[in-house]
């Protein structure tokens, strides 16, 4: 029993040194050998093999891994044996562990999880996460969070290392009863988010509730670690906000690591690959991976944006979506800064663009047109008088000296 508890209080102590040396710890919930390996290289302090992270890197959605599309347990099995346990060198992997699964005995399973390498479990994916008349149907069977609290304590009793995701105050007292190492509270399924008024009711809502559970917490084990995960947490800033007055020590965090990224960059680097003439692309890739935190980052990577894509169909719409804000704040915001709208500070740019190119080459103004953005040459030229006073006939008889 020695031997069994050393290597859980040996995991405990070193995220209790890092908690007092860098204040927080982090947990990636991960879906591939290649996010484990380079979130170990990045600073995460443990891993949690999840069968959601497995369907995001399909491109599919996280709740795939609440339906019958695979065994849970068989996918985490599969995956984390062959690709994350062989690449993670130093720091604990958790084993996402459907613990309802009518077809294991948990102790039996709980002890092969062990045998396989992995150095903890995690109560996932929960019931926690289901609610309404289909929870009510599923606890009629005996499908209930009691057998996700059971899982945790028979691992810990085998001496390995839990982290507990909990979603009420009832749920976190018989996870601490329970000997969970972790107290993580699960605040829903990471979304998108934006820095608008909504955002900011969510997470302060998520911060009430976080702090709620752990006052529970605190009252039965002070010292229990406590995290959480998802919700509308999805930046660093994000995180920032729920730490701040608050016991919390640390932050899990799945789609922020593996999806948000992975849609983000491989989008822009194939359009970056499709039009050659982006030279910009590494320092837009760089602003929107490295998160952007303040207004004025706001608008230079939305004016950024528009020198790089005004030739195509580029809308205020896309700008807030790769920015994850709302449309009305971005747009709100940009006006303040700039003293003209998004669609004016556009039209503008492509009209400047438009008579730069002229100025350089003798073209066909309909292929200038379609240069800038604009494959209508009667929409250009209504536009181009309507800002610049005269078409852009009139404009090319007017200024034949300085056009080539």
């Amino acid at each position: 029993m020695g031997d069994k508890q050393n290597k859980k209080n040996a995991i405990k102590n070193y995220l209790k040194k890092q908690i007092n040396k860098n204040r927080y710890i982090l947990g990636v919930a991960a879906g591939s050998g290649m996010t484990a390996k380079y979130a170990e290289q990045g600073g995460a302090d443990f891993i949690l093999a999840l069968n959601s992270g497995r369907f995001r890197l399909m491109g599919v959605s996280s709740l795939a891994g609440f339906l019958p599309y695979a065994n849970s347990n068989d996918v985490v099995m599969d995956f984390a044996c062959k690709e994350i346990i062989p690449m993670v060198k130093k720091i604990p992997v958790c084993f996402g562990l459907c613990a309802t699964d009518p077809t294991i005995d948990l102790h039996d399973y709980i002890d092969l999880i062990k045998k396989k390498g992995f150095a903890g479990i995690n109560n996932y994916p929960s019931i926690g996460l289901v609610d309404g008349l289909f929870r009510e149907a599923l606890e009629e069977q005996g499908i209930t969070y009691d057998k996700e609290v059971e899982a945790i304590r028979i691992a810990s009793e085998k001496g390995l290392f839990t982290v507990a995701f909990v979603f009420n105050e009832e749920q976190a007292i018989s996870m601490v009863e329970a000997s969970a190492d972790i107290i993580c509270v699960h605040l829903g399924l990471t979304n998108g988010g934006s820095l608008g008024a909504k955002k900011i009711l969510s997470l302060q809502a998520a911060k009430r509730m976080a702090v709620n559970i752990f006052n529970e917490c605190n009252e039965l084990n002070p010292n229990i670690i406590k995290m959480i995960y998802g919700g509308p947490v999805n930046k660093p800033i994000d995180v920032q906000y729920m730490y701040d007055d608050t016991t919390i020590m640390g932050y899990i965090g799945g789609s922020v690591f593996e999806r948000i990224p992975n849609e983000q960059t491989l989008i822009h680097i194939t359009k970056s690959f499709k039009q050659t003439n982006d030279f910009q692309f590494d320092e837009l890739i760089g602003k929107i991976t490295d998160g952007l935190g303040s207004q004025d980052d706001y608008i230079n990577f939305t004016k950024k944006y528009i020198s790089l894509h005004y030739m195509d169909e580029t809308s205020l719409n896309e700008v807030a979506e790769l920015l994850n804000l709302s449309r009305s704040y971005l747009s709100t915001l940009f006006k303040k800064e700039m003293g003209i709208s998004f669609t004016q500070y556009l039209i503008n740019f492509r009209l400047n663009r438009a008579i730069e190119i002229l100025k350089l080459e003798k073209l066909p103004l309909n292929n200038i047109a379609e240069m800038v953005g604009y494959p209508d040459y009667t929409q250009f030229s209504k536009i181009f008088k309507k800002y610049k006073g005269v078409s852009p006939k009139n404009y090319i008889k007017n200024n034949e000296e300085t056009i080539l």
